[in-house]
């Protein structure tokens, strides 16, 4: 299959852009990954499937080898907070806390690394994909590299045992603002954070390095010849992070628009300084994901991880069709009945898929050895070349789906038209390729499906959706129908 050339939304120059990487060897891509702190949320989840979708996009329709780092932020404000002793956070499935506040670090942010990658696993985010998924805690002598260099410069400066990034200094030579509209006006000369986290008008020295406090992890710092025991900073991590197993400059940086002030232009002003290069040539950045319309907040009672939607017995396969149906660059609005309506229109490709295997009696060609196949696939990674356009992909598909039923192909058709769908499985992944399944569903499994039609008859959803969660968790779905329900082996 020819290559296309792709283009994205970079958001340093805002506006669409031809790809073109560095090294046409292999992409160097970083995307945010989590702060280990709790399960993420499906706002998180956006993020990392988006991230996910560009880099198969990349691989499957642009042809290239792709180096993909994935950080794991495990100290910040946060995990230092929730893994102190006394913490209403900690569990006793995370083990028993020590005297040792870097061994609670360590225990805390391992559970919660280890929940989030069976979490995408779920999603189809694959480990294995990956060229690593670093911790922070790991780099930190690079880290402390970093800020010397910054120090070097004169783009640093210690106070109080903590050593913050002089804006003042750097904007009397480059522009700080690349990615976000900065409000000048705010800017407070001589003004300090600390936080890891803040406002857009808090435009001031950032924090590179935290000075020691009581009762936090800390590690020892030579700056300048003096000692500074503490802990980086949240944006000096991934500089240092992506440098080091990337290096700069490197092709992609992807992350949730809320990412663009302060964490990713603080990366790129500190980046710059002590490298000397401005380090990403493309910023691409997933828009917010609402909940029934409004922005997601426990207090709205809208707030969800993946896991809480699992134990609804919802299938991960709709959840990653949701996230992956709305382009990456829109807000997207999640919704239980957009749920169930991507979840109808899944399993109907699906079925067109069993329909093909049955046509072309289990035989998969290549597109390219039918035109009409190959005219398919193309329209369709046409649109994800496009700027990820994956609306308008799914579009192509489904009027050609509804314009061409399995019966009226030929057999070789059909097995053309399996190769395309197995390509185009290569990125959205929530398909099985072959045969439907025909087993005997046991009494057991067709009892749990008739005691859930019953509760949910009796309008006792609680019931319904435990149930549901039960059936799931043994293999099998449940499709509501207008004139009952019907159960199946859940597509692997």
């Amino acid at each position: 299959m020819q290559s296309m050339q792709i283009y994205l939304r970079n958001t340093l120059s805002r506006s669409i852009e031809a790809f073109v990487p560095i090294d046409a060897a292999a992409v160097r891509m970083y995307s945010c990954g989590p702060t280990v702190y709790n399960y993420a949320h499906i706002g998180n989840m956006r993020a990392f499937v988006f991230a996910d979708l560009l880099q198969r996009v990349l691989r499957v329709v642009g042809g290239y080898s792709v180096q993909w780092v994935m950080n794991i932020t495990d100290i910040d404000d946060k995990t230092i907070r929730d893994s102190a002793v006394g913490s209403p956070t900690w569990t006793e499935d995370i083990g028993v806390q020590t005297d040792d506040v870097r061994e609670n670090l360590r225990l805390f942010t391992e559970f919660y690394t280890r929940a989030f990658i069976e979490d995408i696993t779920a999603l189809r985010i694959y480990e294995q994909s990956f060229t690593a998924m670093p911790r922070a805690t790991h780099y930190i002598p690079q880290m402390q590299e970093l800020i010397q260099k910054i120090a070097e410069k004169g783009f640093a400066y210690e106070r109080g045992g903590s050593v913050y990034f002089n804006l003042a200094a750097w904007r009397q030579v480059e522009q700080y603002g690349k990615l976000f509209t900065i409000d000048v006006e705010h800017f407070r000369e001589g003004v300090r954070i600390d936080a890891d986290e803040y406002d857009r008008e808090s435009v001031s020295d950032f924090v590179l390095w935290k000075g020691k406090k009581d009762h936090e992890p800390s590690w020892d710092f030579d700056f300048q010849g003096c000692n500074l025991a503490g802990r980086p900073g949240w944006h000096i991590e991934c500089s240092a992070m992506a440098r080091e197993l990337l290096g700069v400059p490197f092709d992609i940086h992807t992350g949730g628009v809320d990412l663009c002030f302060p964490h990713h232009e603080d990366e790129i002003a500190q980046s710059k300084a002590g490298y000397g290069v401005d380090p990403v040539r493309y910023w691409v950045h997933n828009e917010f994901l609402e909940v029934e319309g409004e922005k997601m907040s426990k207090s709205k009672g809208n707030f969800f991880t993946l896991r809480d939607l699992l134990a609804r017995g919802i299938d991960p396969l709709d959840v990653r069709w949701l996230l992956l149906a709305a382009h990456y660059g829109t807000k997207a609005n999640f919704t239980f009945a957009g749920l169930e309506a991507g979840r109808k229109a899944r399993l109907r490709v699906q079925e067109y898929i069993y329909e093909l295997w049955e046509r072309s009696s289990g035989s998969v060609q290549a597109p390219e050895a039918h035109a009409q196949a190959a005219a398919l696939r193309s329209a369709i990674f046409e649109e994800l070349a496009q700027d990820l356009q994956t609306p308008k992909a799914l579009a192509v598909l489904f009027t050609f789906i509804n314009q061409h039923t399995p019966k009226s192909l030929d057999t070789q058709c059909a097995a053309a038209l399996l190769g395309v769908l197995q390509d185009v499985n290569r990125i959205w992944d929530v398909w099985s390729i072959g045969a439907q399944p025909h087993e005997e569903i046991p009494h057991a499994v067709l009892h749990l499906a008739e005691e859930r039609w019953r509760a949910k008859q009796a309008k006792n959803f609680i019931e319904a959706d435990r149930l549901r969660a039960e059936l799931v968790a043994l293999g099998y779905v449940v499709n509501d129908t207008k004139d009952g329900y019907t159960v199946e082996r859940r597509p692997s």
